[in-house]
């Protein structure tokens, strides 16, 4: 198993090369190799999508991975362009993610794939921690699981029939602020 990063930007879109994987047959005649791929593409500006490809070849491979990704995109909602709404946490396999919103400065931290999933979506502040098992497929599966389970404001008060900034001063704990404003 060779793990290699490597980023490439093409149409305003950046790929990121996470693992590539040597995988052996064995058939009557001897072992034939192929490999596998797994690439995470994303914009930098909420959007992001992962691929797997599989070929005799490496670059084959990674082309393959490239289209699946490009092909399975999500639009993932972010908080002022840099961190996430709310925290999130997901399970695929045996693995399982915690993501966390973070304070303008904080970073990406986060390890091997989340990283990359995190660099691509254009994420400049997060925590993030993996339990469990940390095989970077299973990684970026439960990643993507958690993203599906995020909500904007807007979809929540939109679904709850209620204003924004409502939504949002429940959110950072002021809702004596506004029940106040409310009242005069």
């Amino acid at each position: 198993m060779v793990r290699i990063e490597s980023a490439i930007q093409t149409d305003n879109l950046v790929d990121k090369l996470v693992e590539i994987r040597r995988v052996s047959k064995t058939v009557k005649g001897g072992r034939t190799m192929s490999f596998s791929a797994l690439v995470i593409v994303g914009d930098k500006g909420g959007r992001v999508g992962f691929g797997k490809g599989h070929a005799r070849e490496v670059q084959a491979a990674v082309q393959k991975a490239t289209k699946e990704a490009k092909r399975k995109m999500v639009q993932v909602p972010l908080k002022e362009g840099r961190t996430l709404h709310h925290d999130a946490s997901a399970k695929f396999g045996a693995g399982s993610v915690i993501m966390r919103s973070a304070g303008a400065g904080t970073g990406i931290i986060a390890g091997g794939a989340l990283r990359a999933v995190f660099d691509c979506l254009g994420v400049s502040d997060v925590v993030a921690k993996s339990k469990g098992s940390n095989n970077p497929g299973n990684m970026v599966r439960a990643a993507f699981l958690a993203f599906n389970k995020m909500n904007s404001p807007k979809t929540v008060a939109a679904r709850r029939g209620k204003p924004v900034q409502e939504i949002i001063a429940n959110r950072d704990g002021r809702k004596h602020a506004v029940k106040e404003k409310v009242e005069e």
